[in-house]
């Protein structure tokens, strides 16, 4: 039973190949599977994939990792502290469902064409998700852990870092998961407007080049594949029994 759990995913995507191999053989302009390990291998020969990837990673990395920087430590502060709150939360809902590809022509006014501007839209599509999971996470802290902390002289700084924070985790760890992933989106669209290179300027590129749609599908292919990657990992880091610590007692 486990054995045929695990390989449904296989078989769910061995079908959709199928189905994508026979609706792409009669049409003249859609490529076929095999057409599309064609471009990435050629994509990868040529440098350009690596590149790429690298490029677009690189700009996560560094939007992602300043919300990371600001949302944690102010999601925690409006969290624990409830002027904080009063004071921060009625902007960020107020600027939270403005979708982050609107703010691209402002992007590109204040920062012109270059690095800054995707790197800006990343840090704003994933600062929410992580400020709200992080203000909530806290402000839900049992307070028994927090009396019993007391309890033993745990207080200031050291009650927040070894009661209030790990208790939190889980919360903020899912809140991470959803904000990278939406950097992940924001990216490539950011890419496909405001710069020259990553993944979303090679799909826009090989559309324009001649109508290189198995270019374009294989740039398709790997945004999907890092992007289920990047998932995975922050998976792999709501399943670490330092995250879960608080569950413990009720496996």
């Amino acid at each position: 039973m486990k054995t045929m759990r695990r390989s449904l995913p296989f078989g769910v995507v061995a079908l959709l190949i199928g189905l994508w191999w026979r609706a792409a053989a009669n049409s003249p302009i859609f490529p076929t599977p095999a057409a599309v390990v064609a471009g990435i291998v050629e994509l990868t020969r040529d440098g350009t994939l690596l590149r790429d990837i690298l490029h677009s990673l690189s700009r996560v990395a560094v939007g992602y990792g300043l919300a990371l920087f600001l949302a944690i430590p102010l999601g925690s502060l409006m969290g624990w502290y409830a002027g904080v709150f009063q004071a921060f939360n009625p902007l960020i809902q107020l600027l939270r469902p403005i979708s982050p590809i609107a703010w691209i022509p402002l992007a590109i006014l204040w920062f012109g064409v270059g690095d800054t501007s995707p790197m800006f839209l990343i840090f704003l599509s994933s600062f929410f998700p992580i400020v709200v999971a992080t203000t909530s996470g806290v402000h839900l802290v049992e307070r028994q852990y927090v009396r019993a902390a007391q309890n033993f002289e745990v207080g200031g700084l050291r009650l927040f870092r070894t009661v209030i924070f790990p208790a939190a985790l889980p919360q903020i760890i899912t809140g991470m998961r959803v904000g990278l992933g939406v950097a992940w989106l924001v990216v490539v669209a950011a890419e496909m407007v405001a710069i020259n290179s990553g993944l979303g300027y090679l799909i826009i590129d090989a559309r324009n080049a001649g109508s290189r749609y198995d270019l374009v599908v294989a740039g398709m292919v790997i945004i999907g594949v890092i992007g289920f990657l990047l998932d995975l990992l922050m998976r792999r880091l709501e399943s670490l029994n330092v995250v879960r610590w608080r569950y413990s007692n009720a496996r």
